[in-house]
């Protein structure tokens, strides 16, 4: 959800037992959203300046103690509330899924006589009221060299993903770091130095390990890395390569189905592969691994594109997958997610033309988007002004050495490609270069789509605060394109209760099955693979098997199409829907190779 639209959602929701994930990327951010909610809770509040010793860390854990503090507050108010009434505590109750034996056992509460038997009951069923866990993402890759107020470079240690590691870690909190975004060994060796991810004496886990997967090679791969150091994964995340939001890392063609297939077909070498190796470790440094973590085996769940209790079921029953995770249908829920109004209403009215894979990201990764926004307008306007782009008060994503490398080979501090200084050297650079004037305007335009998502994917939370003036922060957000299928704006209840499927589907009947539009996504996709790949052998070999892995994956979704829908699948749509995406790939790949 980009680094400010669920900066606060556990403040909103934990303290009804759901759990959520914040991004911890953007320590600025984060500092002046703990300033907001100390204020607004009475706490003492003593700033963490930009060039303090260690300050991302340190801004990073007080922010999360701060979190924990609220939501450990709100739950404690909410135990305190009776039963019998309509209230939070019911609230809490009601959204709870059929299948919580906690619900089961609030459902019997309300059917029993007023005695003292209720009021013993209703006590213990308090006691086990407990709020939803407060996670960190920390994308693995984003882990820049840092620099002190005089310029000189920091150690190691300091670098953006470690400090951010650092800081959740010296927190209170019990909950998991969610890796995404790709391998850092560097990142995932440093999580040795903190005993909270090892199991204490009871077997017990202070802070777990989430890695975002999109394979089951990476996951093993990852795993075992990790487990040489005897740190466990609780989580492999699986995530559709491009029914997502945010930066959409898309797979060779495989599709999510094919994907969840082998997890479910080797889940077991997940646990007779990787735990041996941390059991070792133990032994190896003296410790007794703890008899019940023998028995503990990772959790297995999925996210990406999904829009129906049908279609969670689905990954479920058929894949094994423990639980499913739903993101962009939050954003249309403003008691979860901090939305602006002015983005909020382009959410509400967007169309499917609306949302694309845009360039937008200084990274050079896809980056899923929204027309019309903000950030939009600010970049478009920027970029015929004398001093295009961004001043680059952040730096989160400095990555490009093109233009700061000496000529000697000499590595020089890499910069922003949405930066005013990229932009200004790179239109020099098109401007001299030997190709025609068209040509020359159209590198411009697409070296000038960059967005300075460092602080645009913040100002949405700053302005629904009320922390910074409208007019003053341009907007990005990157929903996932599964979210044009919402259309207004939902209570927290209303989403859970379409979630498991309890009374009216929020979203159309006619919306095709979650795997026919990542089909179509990666047709998409696809179409613009050919425009992009040079037709050498490498390059033909590459799209062939791309499309042969597509093929596949087509062949496998058709295989649901004859099985009795859950309530609110729609498996009636695929058989059409993949002739349709199947003829189109075909046509696409022979006009292509024809030329």
């Amino acid at each position: 959800m980009g680094t400010g639209y669920s900066i606060d959602t556990p403040i909103r929701v934990a303290h009804y037992g759901i759990s959520s994930v914040i991004s911890v990327v953007d320590d600025l951010l984060i500092e002046r959203i703990r300033k907001h909610y100390c204020e607004k809770f009475n706490f003492p509040y003593h700033p963490i300046m930009r060039f303090e010793p260690d300050g991302r860390a340190k801004r990073i854990s007080a922010y999360l103690d701060v979190v924990s503090k609220i939501v450990q507050h709100k739950i404690e108010e909410i135990k305190k509330q009776p039963f019998f009434e309509q209230n939070e505590k019911s609230k809490y109750f009601e959204m709870l899924p059929e299948s919580s034996p906690l619900k089961s056992a609030y459902t019997k509460l309300l059917r029993m006589k007023d005695d003292f038997e209720r009021i013993s009951f209703a006590d213990e069923l308090t006691k086990l009221m407990h709020p939803g866990a407060i996670d960190v993402n920390i994308m693995a890759k984003l882990d820049k060299t840092n620099y002190d107020k005089a310029g000189q470079i920091l150690s190691e240690e300091f670098s953006d993903a470690k400090a951010a590691l650092r800081g959740f870690a010296n927190s209170c909190l019990s909950s998991s770091v969610v890796f995404s975004a790709g391998i850092n060994r560097g990142l995932y060796g440093y999580i040795s130095k903190f005993q909270d991810f090892y199991r204490d004496t009871t077997g017990d886990l202070k802070k777990k390990i989430t890695i975002k997967v999109s394979d089951f090679r990476s996951a093993l791969i990852q795993g075992k890395f990790l487990a040489s150091k005897g740190l466990e994964i609780s989580e492999f995340r699986i995530e559709s390569g491009l029914n997502c939001g945010g930066h959409a890392f898309a797979s060779q063609g495989y599709l999510l189905p094919s994907i969840l297939k082998e997890f479910r077909e080797k889940k077991e070498l997940l646990t007779t592969q990787l735990q041996p190796i941390v059991q070792s470790f133990y032994e190896k440094i003296g410790l007794e691994y703890p008899e019940k973590a023998k028995k503990n085996e990772p959790l297995i769940t999925v996210q990406g594109g999904v829009g129906t209790d049908g279609e969670a079921k689905r990954l479920i029953e058929d894949f094994g997958c423990d639980s499913v995770g739903w993101g962009s249908p939050f954003l249309l829920v403003p008691e979860a997610t901090c939305v602006d109004d002015d983005t909020l209403e382009l959410l509400k009215n967007a169309k499917k033309e609306d949302l694309y894979l845009s360039n937008a990201s200084p990274l050079g990764v896809p980056f899923n988007n929204l027309r019309n926004t903000g950030s939009e307008i600010w970049t478009k306007e920027k970029s015929t002004q004398a001093k295009p782009g961004s001043s680059c008060p952040k730096g989160f994503l400095v990555s490009d050495r093109q233009f700061s490398d000496s000529p000697d080979g000499k590595a020089g501090k890499p910069i922003c490609t949405a930066s005013t200084e990229f932009l200004i050297k790179k239109y020099d650079s098109i401007t001299g270069s030997e190709i025609s004037y068209s040509e020359k305007e159209e590198l411009k335009e697409r070296a000038a789509e960059k967005v300075c998502l460092c602080v645009h994917l913040g100002n949405s939370a700053l302005l629904a605060l009320g922390i910074q003036k409208k007019g003053l922060a341009p907007q990005a957000i990157c929903p996932g394109p599964n979210i044009v299928w919402w259309n207004n704006e939902y209570t927290l209840r209303e989403m859970i209760d379409h979630i498991y499927g309890r009374g009216e589907s929020l979203v159309s009947k006619e919306r095709p099955h979650m795997f026919c539009q990542e089909v179509e996504l990666y047709v998409n996709y696809f179409e613009n693979l050919l425009t992009t790949t040079e037709l050498n052998e490498a390059g033909i070999t590459y799209l062939k098997t791309f499309k042969e892995n597509l093929e596949s994956g087509m062949d496998y979704i058709l295989e649901f199409a004859t099985k009795k829908p859950y309530k609110n699948e729609n498996l009636k749509s695929i058989p059409s829907f993949i002739a349709e995406q199947r003829k189109k790939l075909e046509i696409l790949f022979t006009k292509k190779l024809a030329a």
